[in-house]
């Protein structure tokens, strides 16, 4: 559903210059992606993007390279913070917005993240605001919301990062101490209990983390000695602890990996190794985790190949990765084109993007979006809704170009 970049933007441009000499040296064959420029003006610099999951919600946000954040998509609850609720500038059969909006409230923020018709963000002051749906408490207060209007996580933490599952949302402080809030019916929030909250509970544990995930009913992290834990529904052994075990507080992914970077998708994780080899388990039903079977893994298992990933992201029974050269790879279900690769087979192993670009980052979902190393977003996959912000309601089975704001 989101990527998380570990680079500044100006160390990213210089050591993919480098990788690119020695990785991933494969020529893409692939058609040149679809560019439609606006009218209106240049198209946004953007530092990061985000999309909801899939087949929730549909509807994509990011931030731009100078800190401000736009969403385009469906608007039902508010969740493109456009300052209202069931109101857009375009009837896709309900509201929604084919190009990128401004979030209402002045804020500059760090990341903004998409969940199922809500939104949450990180301001440069390391404050979390959320906005849309809150029918679950997912955007973290009692106090009186103004709908389609960010409002602020209660209890002051100051955050360094946020994850955003369909209906709970996970931040870790400045402490490295993890906090969730939310749906909890898988006791997805790690606070030993089912009980829904609609105000940040402590994660269980005595751990420092470095990074989290969530998505549907499980939620992820990896601590700062770079050990994976997984919490929530394990109905496919999305948790990676060798059983289809319910756990309402962290348990060790076996294995003893050393991680650096996970992601949560639907009923499956995948994560990269501090040696920069990417593994996955849980649901493969869709090939979702790219070890060339559909064979459900209760552990983690490498992705198919010897390509060294720099991050990855999955969502819905596909995945997404890109390499250290800035190549991007998509695998497994690719019922709407999410995957990018120009046709809508299924792919069990990686397969690379359409389009001979470098990219940062690749967030998937129903839809899917990246950034590339020039700061220019891509999406692709499912449109019904707007969601890939190319002005139109086009469905892509590879990367356009998302235009410029109204």
């Amino acid at each position: 559903m989101w990527f998380a970049r570990r680079f500044t933007p100006t160390l990213v441009l210089t050591l993919l210059g480098a990788a690119l000499a020695c990785r991933d040296a494969e020529s893409p064959t692939d058609p040149t992606p679809s560019v439609e420029l606006s009218a209106a003006g240049a198209p946004l610099s953007f530092a990061q993007v985000s999309v909801s999951g899939f087949g929730s919600g549909s509807h994509s946000c990011g931030v731009t390279t100078d800190g401000r954040a736009y969403c385009w998509g469906l608007n039902t609850s508010g969740q493109l913070g456009i300052g209202s609720v069931f109101e857009g500038p375009e009837d896709c059969g309900n509201p929604c917005s084919t190009r990128p909006m401004a979030v209402v409230g002045g804020h500059r923020w760090l990341h903004v993240r998409a969940g199922d018709r809500f939104t949450c963000g990180l301001t440069t002051d390391n404050l979390a605001y959320c906005w849309g749906r809150n029918f679950e408490g997912q955007l973290g207060t009692t106090a009186a919301v103004v709908e389609g209007t960010p409002v602020p996580v209660s209890g002051g933490h100051k955050f360094r990062q946020i994850r955003v599952g369909v209906a709970h949302v996970c931040g870790i402080t400045l402490a490295n101490v993890a906090f969730c809030w939310g749906a909890n019916w898988a006791g997805q929030l790690g606070d030993g209990t089912t009980i829904q909250r609609s105000t940040p509970v402590r994660v269980l544990g005595d751990f420092s983390w470095s990074a989290l995930t969530a998505d549907y009913t499980q939620t992820c992290g990896v601590t700062s000695a770079n050990k994976a834990y997984c919490w929530g529904a394990n109905i496919s052994g999305e948790l990676g602890d060798g059983t289809t075990t319910r756990r309402l507080r962290p348990r060790a992914v076996a294995g003893g990996f050393a991680f650096r970077q996970i992601e949560a998708g639907f009923h499956d994780t995948c994560a990269v190794t501090t040696g920069n080899r990417a593994y996955c388990w849980g649901s493969n039903f869709n090939g979702g985790l790219g070890d060339n079977t559909r064979i459900d893994r209760l552990t983690p298992v490498p992705v198919a190949g010897s390509r060294l990933f720099d991050n990855v992201n999955t969502a819905g029974g596909s995945t997404c990765g890109v390499t250290l050269g800035g190549k991007g790879f998509c695998w497994g279900n690719n019922s709407v084109g999410q995957l990018g690769i120009g046709t809508y087979n299924y792919r069990l192993g990686p397969t690379l993007v359409a389009g001979n670009l470098l990219w940062t980052g690749i967030a998937i979902g129903g839809a899917t979006c990246g950034v590339t190393t020039d700061h220019r977003a891509y999406c692709w996959g499912d449109n019904t809704d707007g969601q890939l912000g190319d002005g139109t309601r086009t469905q892509r089975p590879a990367p356009t170009a998302v235009v410029a704001p109204l």
